[in-house]
């Protein structure tokens, strides 16, 4: 019953901008933590990982990759959390998953229980 829906991805030059949406249905996610995580082209599942997370109390973190042109915000009125990219890379292509945690502050993407299906960024050069 609960469900993650991607939105917001798409085709960019390198330099551009896009803000990922993933709203998250089936309870309310108040206490647990959030995130964006990356698969990059040609990976598997098991290599999925951490972009940037949010916990139950907004703290932050970021991989060093993104740490300065992305952000990572949450709206517990409406379920979502959002994944401003700014500066995009090239090398930022990927499909970008949000997952919900079972943990409050626990984002390791093992410690997924939920996915969504994904979207799509294109960074082209």
């Amino acid at each position: 019953q609960v469900q993650l829906v991607e939105s917001g991805g798409g085709l960019v030059q390198a330099g551009g901008s896009l803000r990922l949406s993933c709203a998250a249905s089936g309870s309310n996610f108040r206490l647990n933590a959030l995130g964006w995580y990356r698969q990059f082209p040609g990976q598997s599942r098991a290599a999925r990982a951490l972009v940037a997370a949010i916990t139950s109390d907004q703290t932050t973190y970021y991989a060093d990759s993104v740490q300065g042109r992305f952000t990572i915000t949450r709206d517990n009125a409406q379920n979502t959390v959002y994944l401003q990219m700014n500066s995009l890379k090239p090398e930022d292509t990927a499909v970008y998953y949000c997952g919900l945690s079972s943990f409050e502050s626990d984002y390791d993407p093992h410690d997924i229980d939920y996915w969504g299906k994904g979207t799509r960024v294109t960074v082209s050069s």
